[in-house]
């Protein structure tokens, strides 16, 4: 039975992406069957085969050390909060966002990253069926984050017609920066993060195809990545170093506000009709949870944690899910794992459009105005991942 209500919701998936194509007559239904299938060999491997969890639980350990190390500077400074076993989100989940872009900014100076973006974007090109720049920016996004993946392509951005922009930012939208997967480890399972990222890669190509499919001319099938202005490598350090604390504060910032409005709002939804928000968004999109491979009786409870990281941002939603209070079984929590990573949420039409709109004010407002489609196309790909997942554990 959950083969069958797995395969109704991919279907699902796929007819709400074409309910809002843009050009039904020219999807490409064969890149974007062969990208669902690589996402279940994928999927299929990282969650159920030896070498997906050796791969996972060495990548999960390296990550362990790169999160010691940057424990040893956040004693340095915060030594007798920590000393006193005195856990704060702030201090020992974004605090270490810093050293990892610090890290980040090293490779990138050593033209390590680069290499890797490249010629991953270019097999992917081949896989997806479209332009070299999609590609590239699909998976720059994933280590440089969805706002300073376009600086690194803004040469080209005044010359991008809006179809080829929904793409770009689609992709910024349904992936998670590199710098803070670090921090999404200590809140989830890190098989889960790594299955997201990698299905989420190609699930971005597909709902994209559909929403918005085109075919890019040769001609116009350039990728000229803007090459980052030479710096001593002390210099370079500072600033990422820098960058990744405006993260973290960020971040922070974000978490106070939605987390004190959301409570704000169960409580006055709890005071009118005897039920928090969170509790009736769970009943809202409960059958959408049902779908993914969740059952029944956990359908509410996990959609509305879905709904929350949809309505305020994934810091939020996994806070929420590590708290313990659910106690989901093992399907449901991989199933609302992988949905919680990404930057599908309302926020992100906001960071988007604003970094946009920094480096090209007309293609900024173009970006605004499909904002919602946009958020509609990175929901959709969460789903489809979610729903994969639930098909493969």
């Amino acid at each position: 039975m959950k083969y069958i209500i797995g395969i109704v919701g991919l279907f699902v998936v796929l007819a709400l992406a074409w309910v809002a194509s843009n050009d039904k007559k020219h999807i490409k239904y064969r890149p974007v069957l062969m990208m669902i299938i690589l996402q279940f060999v994928f999927g299929f491997i990282l969650l159920n085969t030896d070498a997906g969890n050796f791969l996972i639980a060495n990548i999960a350990t390296g990550f362990g050390l790169l999160l010691k190390c940057a424990g040893e500077g956040v004693n340095f400074v915060f030594g007798n909060m920590v000393n006193d076993n005195k856990y704060t989100f702030f201090i020992s989940v974004l605090l270490p966002i810093v050293f990892i872009s610090a890290l980040i900014g090293i490779l990138q100076h050593w033209k390590i990253l680069p290499f890797i973006i490249k010629y991953v974007g270019l097999v992917l090109s081949k896989i997806n069926g479209m332009g070299q720049l999609e590609s590239y920016n699909a998976v720059a996004s994933v280590i440089l984050g969805q706002s300073e993946v376009f600086i690194s392509v803004k040469k080209q951005l005044a010359f991008l017609p809006d179809h080829r922009m929904y793409t770009l930012c689609a992709s910024a939208m349904s992936t998670v920066s590199m710098s803070i997967v670090g921090a999404y480890m200590l809140m989830i399972k890190p098989e889960y993060v790594v299955t997201a990222i990698v299905l989420n890669l190609f699930g971005g190509f597909i709902i994209s195809s559909i929403i918005n499919p085109y075919t890019v001319k040769p001609e116009d099938d350039v990728l000229e990545v803007q090459l980052e202005k030479k710096q001593s490598f002390f210099e370079m350090l500072g600033e990422y170093i820098m960058d990744g604390f405006k993260v973290a504060m960020i971040v922070g910032a974000m978490l106070i506000g939605f987390v004190a409005l959301i409570a704000m709002i169960n409580g006055i939804f709890t005071w009118i009709i005897g039920i928090s928000f969170q509790d009736t968004l769970g009943y809202i999109f409960s059958p959408f949870a049902f779908l993914m491979g969740v059952p029944w009786d956990e359908a509410i409870k996990a959609a509305s944690v879905m709904a929350t990281k949809l309505v305020s941002n994934e810091f939020v939603a996994m806070m929420s899910l590590s708290s313990g209070d659910f106690n989901f079984s093992d399907k449901t929590l991989a199933i609302v794992s992988v949905f919680l990573v990404s930057f599908a949420n309302f926020s992100s039409i906001g960071i988007i459009s604003g970094a946009v709109k920094g480096l090209n004010a007309e293609k900024g407002n173009v970006v605004a105005r499909f904002g919602l489609k946009l958020l509609y196309g990175a929901t959709l790909v969460s789903v489809l991942t979610a729903t994969v997942v639930g098909l493969i554990v």
